[in-house]
């Protein structure tokens, strides 16, 4: 759960701002990215089933785009707020210049909690967002894609609705659709995948031994579901594992000691990553509370739910056994968390950098759609593994030579990658 007071923003505005310190970014640089260029707050009055009209609020967040169209999810969440996705726009231009894709910055959002809608209320929801920011989006403009409570059948919906409207074809305007309909193969697995190609390369670089580690996940959505497959399929154990109770509104931490059986917990979890407690315990998994995946004597933690996980309050709960934190989500530690994860020796994968596999995929389904052409999922997988891999390396041999904490180091070369990309722009 989100907690009471935090403020995802001024999160990232304190990271940025940090960094802005230590390359002494020019003050109207500064300025000009410590917040978004472009904001879209509207109403979205919807029919419902029942005749009645329920009207939405919803946003459109541009944060830049020096390096390219805007690019970033789009979440229907009840806890979403104007703050978190300006948040979420700001991370999205980091991770977008730190993998070098030439994209910018872009978020959007509804308050809304989709298990209460059905699926044509869902559809008349998507349908009258697009109406709202037709103007705004496009292939070449800003390309939305799915998010936190959103899929493949949303986007479509939202892409039948803009060539609706601009009376043409247009695949490369959203991504994240259905294979088969624009949708690009390996996308699904993208974003898990690409967490643990960050975290492959943490260990080579630790001279950690993979198949000898254990891991806790926080969260087990789409991210989580493919980054604990691959991370077993590569060795790992996975010994806990966080999943939020949409009956129950709280979490709970599912564990087995001698390592969880994934392919299991997949078939026992719902579309939003509900793991079905009955069944779990009847498979071998302990019930615990949902904060206890934190405290796991694990190598490796990997929070991939939502933002501010790891809080000063959490962070003792933290065992001595942990080497690496590979942040999965967007946002999941607390600023004033670094300090205590960088006095304690664990390594951290920041989560723009380890999370950036699934706007790299969303990047190539552009490429494939704005083409025509469409790659093999081998190809995909292989290009992914290929440019994540890239990218962690320099952040990686960047944070060695300057003797930086990973999470300054990768800010270090995105924002000198987008303040270059404003700077020959004349923008400033």
């Amino acid at each position: 759960m989100k907690q009471v007071g935090y403020n995802p923003y001024v999160a990232a505005q304190t990271q940025f701002d940090h960094v802005a310190n230590i390359i002494d970014l020019e003050p109207a640089v500064r300025q000009l990215l410590r917040q978004p260029s472009r904001e879209v707050q509207f109403t979205i009055p919807v029919k419902m089933d029942d005749g009645t009209t329920k009207v939405f609020n919803g946003f459109r967040i541009q944060h830049n785009t020096a390096r390219g169209p805007a690019k970033g999810g789009i979440r229907f969440h009840p806890q979403e707020t104007a703050d978190t996705v300006r948040a979420l726009s700001m991370w999205m231009t980091w991770k977008c210049a730190v993998v070098d894709i030439p994209l910018g910055g872009g978020k959007g959002g509804v308050i809304c909690d989709p298990h209460n809608l059905s699926k044509g209320e869902q559809e008349r929801l998507c349908r009258g967002y697009v109406r709202q920011i037709a103007d705004l989006i496009g292939p070449v403009t800003d390309v939305p894609a799915p998010d936190v409570m959103t899929n493949g059948q949303h986007m479509l919906w939202m892409l039948d609705e803009y060539e609706t409207i601009t009376r043409g074809h247009y695949p490369g305007a959203i991504t994240g659709k259905p294979v088969g309909m624009g949708g690009s193969l390996g996308r699904t697995e993208a974003t898990g995948y690409g967490v643990i190609y960050s975290l492959r390369e943490s260990l080579m670089g630790l001279d950690i031994d993979i198949t000898k580690t254990t891991a806790s996940f926080q969260g087990f959505g789409n991210v989580a579901e493919y980054a604990a497959r691959l991370y077993t399929q590569m060795g790992g154990k996975v010994i806990a594992i966080s999943s939020w109770d949409q009956h129950d509104s709280k979490s709970y931490t599912f564990r087995n000691k001698n390592g969880l059986d994934i392919e299991k917990m997949v078939s026992i979890k719902d579309s939003f990553g509900t793991i079905n407690k009955k069944k779990a315990q009847e498979i071998g998994c302990e019930l615990l509370k949902g904060d206890e995946w934190i405290a796991q004597d694990v190598d490796i933690l990997l929070p991939c739910a939502l933002e501010n996980q790891i809080t000063v309050d959490s962070f003792t709960k933290i065992s001595k056994t942990v080497k690496v934190i590979c942040e999965g989500a967007n946002g999941p530690t607390a600023p004033d968390c670094d300090i205590l994860i960088k006095e304690r020796n664990i390594f951290l994968v920041p989560d723009f950098l380890a999370n950036a596999g699934g706007v790299t995929c969303s990047y190539f389904e552009q490429v494939q759609c704005n083409n025509n052409y469409f790659w093999t999922k081998e190809e995909v997988l292989e290009k992914l593994d290929s440019k994540m891999t890239s990218a962690f390396q320099a952040v990686f041999k960047l944070a060695r030579e300057k003797k930086l904490y990973m999470r300054e180091a990768a800010y270090i070369i995105a924002i000198n990658r987008v303040a270059d990309a404003v700077k020959l722009r004349g923008w400033v």
